[in-house]
């Protein structure tokens, strides 16, 4: 899962302006006085969704002239949580805000609303909800689904003679990998893989779990309660990253997640990225066709488990209980309105591209590729668990992010690594 904050509030519509300007009855009706409005603040850490959020915000507003809803996207190069204890230390508490997992949760734990009154909170998929649930509480709404792997651009493997429907093991990914690599000039592209390196939450996040989860059995309190991480998988992982290193364009440290995705693999200068279904929006802005026709996904290959895609839920929606009454309620209805009215669940899965994590969207068809396969791996229970959101709180960003980035760029061993990392998880536990 950056591009720096974007602060948009969602305004009315010309029409919708014009229809209250011309006719006195309906200024009334609509409401002219401030006791009757609510304003929604949402800071959220989703930035690939973030135009067609506030389309659904607006759209919202329309059907609740009552409500003003703020929307604050926070990513792709921007620290989300600092951004949202930022706001609480300021006095601008947001209304509705997202948080990632048990760890998150609990550092806002004097903040966060039971959501147990909500209908969304009755139609989450089971086991949506095990991590956010104290004393009985629910204390987060699931945003999705998510999976991801490597994204490879289907014609490129075609040109070079690469049936990805073949590449289960390391092995067969190696060999695949040097392939493109001996025909790149052949195949018109500047590199096989793109690896954001200025990104640690790639690496550490998102490969790092796969290698982690069995470790933990796949299960996230698992790891949140774990004092010590072992690193049982950690050859396996550590060649998986030195392959994206050893074939990715330009120098990954100066690599971003903006330019992985946008550049580098929309535009068809890389064969593949290591990222997840959240990407499809982005790249369907930049070339709708190939995002729709082009792109597939595979698994990151861990040997006993061939064939399993990474699948979790990436965030929760979560409410902020010092606010008043009235705010806490209408951000619950906003909520209940996105995952189970009608109109919100079409978009839930047209416009955000989201795998529903709830129950109630028979019938509605899975928009894009991406999403698709990680449905199907799903489906067909073919997953690894999502354990990092119970790493302990910091460790990422303080210590296993920056000894990775360390090791990227030589100054550092794979043992000095994996030792400084461990040290480090016992230290946060204490």
């Amino acid at each position: 899962m950056f591009k720096k904050m974007i602060r948009t509030a969602a305004i009315l519509s010309a029409v919708g302006v014009l229809a209250a300007c011309g006719n006195s009855k309906d200024k009334d009706s609509t409401s002219g006085n401030d006791e009757d409005q609510v304003t929604i603040e949402i800071l959220q850490g989703k930035v690939e969704f973030n135009k067609q959020f506030e389309a659904l915000a607006q759209q919202y507003e329309e059907l609740n002239p009552g409500v003003k809803i703020n929307i604050t996207s926070v990513g792709g190069g921007s620290d989300y949580l600092s951004s949202l204890k930022t706001k609480f230390s300021s006095g601008e508490e947001p209304t509705i805000f997202s948080l990632s997992g048990p760890s998150e949760v609990d550092q806002f734990r004097d903040s966060v609303a039971d959501l147990s009154d909500t209908e969304a909170s009755k139609k989450a998929l089971a086991g949506t909800l095990d991590s956010v649930t104290y004393d009985d509480e629910i204390v987060g709404l699931p945003y999705n689904l998510e999976g991801y792997g490597y994204i490879y651009n289907k014609e490129i493997f075609e040109k070079a003679g690469i049936d990805a429907e073949t590449i289960k093991s390391y092995d067969a990914l190696e060999a695949a990998v040097k392939t493109l690599d001996s025909k790149k000039d052949e195949l018109g592209i500047k590199g096989v893989f793109a690896l954001p390196g200025k990104e640690t939450w790639v690496m550490t996040n998102h490969l790092g779990n796969t290698f982690l989860a069995p470790e933990f059995d796949n299960n996230v309190l698992n790891a949140y309660e774990a004092k010590e991480v072992k690193f049982e998988l950690s050859d396996q992982y550590q060649r998986a990253l030195d392959m994206q290193n050893k074939y990715s364009i330009g120098k990954p440290l100066s690599i971003d997640y903006s330019q992985q995705v946008e550049e580098y693999f929309s535009l068809g200068q890389v064969a593949i990225i290591q990222q997840g279904n959240w990407v499809y929006p982005t790249i369907a802005q930049i070339d709708p066709e190939f995002a729709k026709e082009g792109i597939g996904m595979l698994p990151i290959p861990v040997d006993g488990l061939e064939g399993k895609l990474p699948v979790g839920v990436p965030n929760y929606w979560a409410v902020n209980k010092n606010k008043s009454d009235k705010e806490v309620k209408a951000a619950k209805d906003f909520i209940d309105w996105l995952y189970l009215s009608d109109e919100g669940k079409k978009a839930v899965v047209d416009e955000l591209n989201f795998i529903p994590a709830y129950e109630g969207y028979d019938g509605l068809d899975i928009a894009d590729p991406l999403s698709q396969a990680v449905y199907d791996y799903s489906q067909a229970g073919e997953t690894i668990g999502w354990v990092f959101n119970g790493y302990p709180a910091g460790w990422e960003q303080s210590t296993f992010g920056p000894e990775i980035q360390k090791y990227l760029e030589g100054s550092t061993s794979w043992d000095d690594v994996i030792k400084v990392s461990q040290d480090g998880w016992k230290e946060a536990r204490k």
